[in-house]
């Protein structure tokens, strides 16, 4: 059930191989810190997928939340992100954060009027539990970046 929300945290990620797992564990970390706040809405499975344009296009703010290959180990990036296009063909399994605000646009006429984009470079993706050290080291670094950035979102004024 979609209900919409001031920031709309949407994480994906596989807890089964390695810094893979990133994704979800800032996820749960950020349902404990933000119990208690109906103005934040938290989701978080293995990947993106079609289904959540709806929760995109009624939310007022997004974070997405990902490990990103193009990162070296550890390093946190956190960017604005501007929809983008979907490839020619169906989409019935997995789209990227950019690709999933354009079909929110198209298929609810709405989007969020802010995106953005944190994701954390990975060591290792291999099967396996646990974070590797670089990304250990980061995460600290991450859930303050988290913080301050969902801070920003909420005070945000809606146009």
């Amino acid at each position: 059930m979609t209900s919409a929300a001031r920031c709309l945290i949407l994480a994906c990620g596989n807890t089964l191989r390695s810094d893979d797992g990133i994704g979800p564990l800032l996820a749960s970390w950020a349902e404990d810190r933000w119990r208690n706040d109906s103005r934040v809405r938290i989701l978080c499975d293995h990947q993106w997928t079609p289904e959540l344009a709806e929760e995109v296009a009624a939310a007022e703010t997004v974070l997405f939340i990902d490990c990103s290959l193009e990162q070296g180990p550890g390093e946190i990036l956190l960017r604005d992100l501007s929809p983008a296009s979907l490839k020619p063909g169906l989409v019935t399994h997995h789209i990227g954060a950019a690709e999933l605000l354009s079909l929110a646009q198209d298929l609810y006429g709405k989007r969020p009027r802010t995106a953005q984009l944190l994701t954390i470079g990975p060591d290792s993706i291999e099967l396996g539990e646990g974070l590797s050290e670089p990304v250990k080291q980061a995460l600290a670094v991450a859930q303050r970046m988290l913080i301050t950035t969902v801070q920003c979102l909420l005070n945000q004024q809606p146009d």
